[in-house]
């Protein structure tokens, strides 16, 4: 691992988890770390934990044995504390989504952190403006397309310019224009602004364009490989990790 002058904002270390129906995942095998500014996938199959080992840096899940720490806090203990600092993106936008309309869904969380008024209505604004949907803005979000509705959940991620961004499969159902604005529009925020981001993704083309540094995840949640993006994908068998490509993965829809 390359040296780094400062604490990681994200550290993970050998996390268990027992859900209700007694499935354990054990995210294990490698120190799971992030530094602030970098752009982190983790790469591998659908069902190898990647939303698990996301779930619990959002504190949305509490593990069994192990230690998970977001800016030197307990996420499942102390998020209150973190709100506003951390975006969020689900792989399943719709858990997400609350606002009657595409503004007011936005609007939901710095409405809540009792911004002014019009510093709602102008970050709104221009997030909108950013990801070019400001023509959704008064619209129902439940009835926007698939690819549309992500695109409002990562609005609404972005909106109170937060430290680090957690994505669950950003570009999942995007079309090449929008993925393209929304890759693009990441790494602006991470190099003008130092925006940290962490996405999980099975995608190979993702990570490649998106990564800096990435973790390659085996089925079973372990932990196989970790280092700068290129080298990683050079040793990943796509194969052994289920991974695909995006023309694999546009093939089929």
């Amino acid at each position: 691992m390359a040296e780094y002058t400062s604490e990681p904002i994200v550290s993970v270390r050998c996390v268990r988890h027992v859900y209700g129906d007694r499935t354990e995942v054990d995210i294990c095998g490698l120190d799971f770390e992030i530094y602030p500014g970098e752009r982190v996938a983790i790469l591998g199959p659908n069902g190898c934990g990647k939303t698990t080992l996301l779930k619990h840096i959002l504190g949305m899940l509490e593990p069994v044995d192990g230690d998970v720490r977001v800016f030197g806090l307990n996420p499942a203990r102390e998020f209150d504390r973190l709100v506003g600092r951390i975006g969020v993106v689900l792989q399943n936008v719709d858990e997400q989504i609350l606002g009657p309309t595409v503004f007011d869904d936005v609007a939901f969380t710095p409405r809540n952190l009792a911004m002014p008024r019009e510093e709602v209505t102008r970050r709104v604004g221009d997030v909108l403006a950013a990801l070019e949907i400001e023509k959704l803005a008064g619209k129902v979000v439940h009835y926007v397309s698939g690819g549309e509705k992500r695109l409002v959940a990562l609005a609404g991620a972005l909106v109170t310019s937060p430290e680090l961004l957690v994505l669950d499969e950003p570009l999942e159902w995007l079309d090449p224009a929008a993925r393209e604005r929304v890759i693009s529009y990441l790494r602006e925020l991470n190099e003008a602004r130092g925006t940290t981001l962490v996405f999980a993704t099975h995608e190979v083309a993702a990570a490649r364009e998106l990564a800096t540094r990435g973790y390659l995840m085996k089925a079973g949640g372990e932990l196989g490989a970790a280092g700068p993006m290129p080298a990683v994908l050079a040793r990943a068998d796509l194969a052994e990790y289920n991974l695909i490509t995006y023309e694999e993965e546009y093939r089929v829809r």
